[in-house]
């Protein structure tokens, strides 16, 4: 492997925050951060002074720290169009079955224990408040995600990719919870840069209830988003200047919703309580992350934070199915556009706020109103999409280079997106 660079950049130094918003939350990252790749001149989005990331924006964040490119995210994690290895779904949701045996082992041991406590003192509670004792048979999580780990420690070994922070060319941290503490762990700071980065994205992303807790070095750990939605005080004590931050989960705003016609009066309480979960949970991370926001404003008064997330009258990301291949493809889409309406609405004040960073928005991309994510990884010139791919897949390039059937390739999926 090439010498890694050092790692403190000259001039300004920028950052990126990612928040969690589980796995639909990562897709609307993706397709938010392509977006931005497209409209911001002089922002390498590979190429960043520090990388944050918590939950699903620890899964982003790390990939774009190990040079894996906004469109090849798209390609890979949104389109199915795997470069190298094949992504699916269900790396996220294997069923924990291990737990599911070591917890009903347990259950006639609890239930002697229960009759055991009820026999000796029957006045202190009844047979049924002592069986209640068999609470503790439930699983710690559904699933585990030890997959997500084998298959980013596959990624990161292709060339030019690194599964240590250590070697990274860039500043990377990612935030999970741990149990035992509560305290929240960065992830790539040190005492804690020698844990595989692949590793440290499954701890991350390990949402309690979803997932069985993620064990390293003897500590159990869990999602990062349990002590903060986004964690960009992290960026701007590292010394980043500008921090561009992603923030996915916002609770709906029902009246809005309503009014503006993206979702019917009532949906939130007549699909169930998996709704009602949902919004109590990104109201708590939203008015946290508001709180922090406001807060970083008066304890970082020469720092700029820039903030793109949804819009509170905006239902698609909140009634979407992370299990749909079309349900991917569409938040995608959706986050690409509302971030490029978010820009062009800001345009003026967001200009103002790039300039001294070296920053500038391209408008015409904005304005261009027949641009979609597909037109923006194929429409371009064939020498672009190898530029592009030459930053952050050495293997990939020489194929294309070097091989008629990778110009072929890359002919035949321009074909299948059209």
């Amino acid at each position: 492997m090439a010498a890694i660079p050092e790692k403190n950049k000259a001039g300004p130094k920028i950052g990126l925050v990612l928040g969690g918003g589980g796995a639909l939350g990562g897709i609307y990252e993706i397709g938010a951060l392509r977006a931005l790749d497209e409209a911001l001149d002089g922002l390498d989005f590979n190429d960043l002074y520090v990388y944050v990331g918590v939950s699903a924006g620890a899964f982003v964040a790390a990939n774009l720290a190990n040079q894996m490119t906004t469109a090849q995210m798209c390609r890979i994690f949104v389109k199915n169009e795997a470069d190298v290895h094949p992504f699916h779904p269900g790396v996220f949701y294997r069923p924990a079955l291990r737990e599911y045996l070591r917890r009903a082992v347990s259950i006639p041991g609890l239930v002697m224990e229960a009759c055991a406590k009820f026999i000796e003192n029957p006045r202190d509670q009844s047979l049924l408040e002592a069986m209640t004792i068999l609470a503790q048979a439930a699983p710690s999580g559904l699933f585990e995600n030890e997959g997500l780990h084998e298959y980013l420690e596959r990624s990161y070994s292709l060339l030019g990719r690194t599964n240590d922070f250590r070697k990274l060319s860039r500043r990377l941290y990612l935030i999970a919870a741990d149990l035992e503490s509560s305290d929240a762990v960065r992830f790539g700071s040190p005492g804690y840069d020698h844990v595989p980065i692949s590793k440290a994205v499954q701890a991350s992303v390990a949402a309690p209830g979803i997932y069985t807790p993620v064990e390293i070095d003897g500590r159990h750990y869990v999602d990062g988003i349990l002590r903060k939605g986004m964690h960009a005080s992290v960026a701007l004590e590292d010394g980043a200047d500008l921090v561009v931050a992603i923030n996915p989960v916002v609770p709906i705003d029902v009246q809005q919703a309503v009014e503006a016609g993206t979702m019917a009066q009532g949906a939130l309480l007549n699909k169930g309580m998996p709704n009602i979960w949902s919004q109590t949970y990104r109201t708590m991370v939203y008015s946290r992350m508001r709180a922090g926001m406001a807060m970083y404003e008066s304890e970082y008064p020469d720092a700029d934070i820039v903030l793109f997330e949804p819009a509170r009258y905006d239902a698609k990301l909140f009634f979407s199915n992370v299990f749909s291949f079309q349900s991917r493809r569409i938040v995608c889409e959706h986050a690409y556009q509302m971030t490029r309406q978010d820009l062009l609405h800001r345009y003026d004040a967001l200009s103002e706020q790039f300039a001294p960073y070296g920053v500038t928005i391209r408008r015409d991309i904005l304005e261009d109103e027949q641009r979609t994510i597909s037109t923006s990884l194929y429409g371009e010139m064939l020498p672009v999409y190898v530029a592009n791919e030459k930053r952050s897949n050495v293997s990939y390039l020489s194929r294309i280079g070097n091989s008629l059937e990778g110009v072929a390739d890359l002919l035949q999926s321009a074909k299948n997106i059209i």
